[in-house]
């Protein structure tokens, strides 16, 4: 500790660190704020989108006595999503557009950017990590430590075993649960979900609260973990849960009733030390869900077309809201177009930052005065992304949407369920009353009332009509494909042939997009980061010299 201590110091001196921000009064009066990031949840995995079949009643509670975004995007897998929400910008200009960042791969999100915990920590915020990064770790000067985050307690790769905290990639095994630098060896068999919660209300109860706060929860779930036990979760949980015939599905929904315990808990610590009156929720996912075996996983986007790492909807509309007793315009389903990477400049402006100051190359919007009062948000189109390896991209602009080429040759163009109990007598209006976030709600008078509850869950919910046999015939390894996500937000009618003006004028905005996008900055494994070489565990290995082994076994030199 000493040794670490004065390194931090020398780095300090150096112009490494950024200095200590005074407190002011102005700090105090500044909102907390919170971010909660779901991996990998579908669309159709929350009750406030209809789905009577997982219960989610703290999620609910806080959606409808906030804002559900209802036009809410993000990219199709998870490092491209986190680096849009950590940089105010799109994939395709951090380099970040290609796949995911792999633990064994010499780079992480460019150093060049600055993160938006570094941007709160410039209005005096204390900014705190639980759970998930997968923006990069082979040096230290990628983790978050370096990044804006005054503590991390998590892991640093792109999966974890809920139970052993171990992740297998490419064909290696290695434990990656961090405190800080340090492996946290000592968490071994806690369920990653309860460590993540209690991470995070421990973050509540120590905070200094003369200063505003900026929690990150990136949670684990509902991501699938290792071979040997895909969907792990608590088999009281998963008893509990009998009315789910599909064992898969059931332990799916058991992680997630999981996840929405600790958001019930972590409500009430906020409110317990006096702070939710002044606190900004957030709550998305990173991307569509993993349906029906995709990646080994049980999620559902229905009625959404496709499924994570796809550009139909299923892969990038995500499952979204925003509380906060400081918006105005509440208890509302949002249509209003919102984009993950606008998260940086609207969360900015909520903490009272200037935004007129942010730099110009943002792709981010702040939508925060907007959300609060209801009138439509400056943002007219959202690119979902464009992938030049895959030969991939999709773009909307107000109500149409172009599709162009497909992943995994067409194999997760359809439409996946389950899709789940639609009957509201199914839904349980009395457990979302009830829940640890109801009864905040309550306290705070903003829980709305059950009649008005089940209209915003109607208006919440996405209706496409009989089904994918209406489809005109859409193959975008063909041709592109155009679809009116207001009259069709199913992707089932492909209207190119009928608007080529439309189809013509998005083809040329997106060639406008893709003149402007650097190279995708994927490399290959580097094998000092072989797990075996530093005691099984995923390693920061830029920063080491390379193991002996690798030099006397392996020919690496």
């Amino acid at each position: 500790m000493a040794v670490r201590g004065k390194l931090w110091v020398m780095m300090l001196t150096a112009g490494l660190l950024p200095l200590p921000h005074a407190a002011t009064d102005a700090d105090s009066n500044r909102p907390n704020i919170i971010f909660i990031l779901a991996d990998d949840l579908g669309w159709n995995d929350v009750g406030f989108h209809g789905s009577a079949q997982i219960p989610t009643p703290n999620l609910d509670a806080l959606a409808y006595s906030g804002i559900i975004l209802n036009r809410y995007y993000v990219n199709p897998i998870c490092t491209p999503s986190r680096s849009a929400l950590m940089t105010g910008k799109y994939p395709i200009h951090t380099g970040m557009q290609h796949t995911v960042l792999y633990a064994m791969e010499p780079r992480g999100l460019p150093l060049s950017e600055k993160l938006l915990p570094q941007y709160l920590k410039d209005l005096g915020y204390s900014n705190h990590i639980v759970g998930k990064w997968h923006l990069g770790h082979y040096q230290l000067r990628y983790t978050p430590l370096q990044r804006g985050f005054d503590s991390h307690t998590g892991f640093w790769t792109g999966h974890q075993h809920m139970n052993d905290h171990t992740a297998v990639e490419h064909g290696h095994w290695g434990l990656d649960m961090r405190r800080g630098y340090d492996v946290a060896y000592d968490l071994h068999g806690k369920y990653t979900t309860h460590v993540l919660g209690s991470e995070a209300i421990s973050v509540v109860r120590d905070h200094n609260i003369s200063a505003p706060l900026f929690l990150y929860v990136a949670h684990a779930a509902v991501h699938s973990a290792n071979p040997y036990d895909f969907l792990p979760a608590p088999d009281e949980t998963v008893a509990q849960l009998g009315h789910i015939e599909n064992y898969r599905r059931r332990k799916f929904a058991a992680m997630m009733v999981e996840l929405d315990r600790t958001v019930g808990s972590l409500v009430e610590v906020l409110q317990a030390r006096g702070m939710l009156e002044n606190t900004i929720i957030v709550f998305s996912s990173d991307n569509g869900g993993p349906a029906d075996g995709f990646n080994d996983n049980a999620a559902s986007n229905w009625p959404l077309r496709g499924v994570k790492n796809t550009l139909w909807e299923g892969g990038v509309r995500a499952a979204g809201f925003v509380w906060s007793p400081l918006l105005r315009n509440v208890s509302r389903v949002s249509q209003q177009l919102v984009q993950v990477c606008d998260w940086l400049p609207t969360l900015y402006e909520a903490a009272g930052g200037n935004v007129s100051a942010l730099p110009t190359d943002l792709d981010g919007i702040s939508v925060w005065h907007e959300l609060s009062s209801g009138v439509p948000t400056r943002r007219i189109e959202v690119l979902h992304n464009i992938d030049d390896i895959w030969g991939t991209s999709a773009l909307t602009v107000g109500n149409w949407k172009l599709v162009k080429g497909s992943h995994y040759n067409r194999t997760w163009d359809g439409w996946y369920g389950p899709a789940g109990t639609r009957d509201e007598k199914a839904y349980s209006l009395e457990s979302v009353a009830h829940s640890p976030a109801g009864q905040m709600m309550e306290e705070l008078n903003l829980l709305p009332s059950d009649d008005r509850i089940t209209q915003i869950r109607r208006e919440a919910t996405v209706s496409c009509g009989a089904g994918a046999h209406m489809a005109n015939e859409c193959n975008p390894l063909e041709s592109p494909c155009l679809f009116d996500l207001e009259s069709d937000p199913c992707e089932y009618n492909n209207l190119a042939d009928e608007h080529v003006h439309i189809l013509q004028s998005l083809l040329a905005r997106l060639a406008d997009y893709n003149s402007t996008a650097v190279p995708p900055s994927n490399l290959e494994d580097d094998p000092r980061g072989e797990p075996q070489h530093w005691n099984y565990t995923w390693h920061n290995f830029g920063d080491e010299q390379e193991p002996e082994v690798l030099l006397n076994e392996s020919g690496y030199k």
